[in-house]
């Protein structure tokens, strides 16, 4: 497995540990589909969620929020929509947020939740 990978998926563990600690159900974990991969999905209350999550080392040009561009954005689109067509969701309530992560100054981690961040 590749470095990019590993960095990949301990920021998705990290996020998602993350998210449990501030009472979202998660449900699924690297959903692929048609459209592309989900990273998280999970319940927040009555909503349900999915969530992109970034994360950006020190020395980056870009943040890890604004590292998501228009492509990676109606790709998760894309997928969001085919996930709910098959699962016969449509009619919930739901939206995309964004984890982004970056090598913290106190803490390991900075991380900031972006809620309803990409919109369709």
């Amino acid at each position: 497995m590749n470095s990019k990978k590993l960095v990949g998926d301990q920021a998705e563990l990290v996020a998602a540990r993350y998210l449990a600690r501030r009472g979202v159900k998660i449900l699924e974990r690297n959903v692929y589909s048609r459209g592309g991969e989900i990273d998280l999905i999970g319940q927040d209350g009555p909503t349900l969620v999915f969530f992109e999550v970034r994360f950006r080392g020190n020395g980056a040009l870009t943040g890890p929020a604004e590292s998501i561009g228009y492509q990676k954005q109606r790709r998760l689109l894309r997928a969001v929509e085919y996930y709910l067509h098959r699962h016969g969701k449509w009619d919930c309530e739901a939206r995309i947020d964004v984890i982004a992560m970056s090598p913290g100054r106190w803490a390991r981690y900075d991380i900031q939740w972006i809620k309803n961040a990409i919109q369709g």
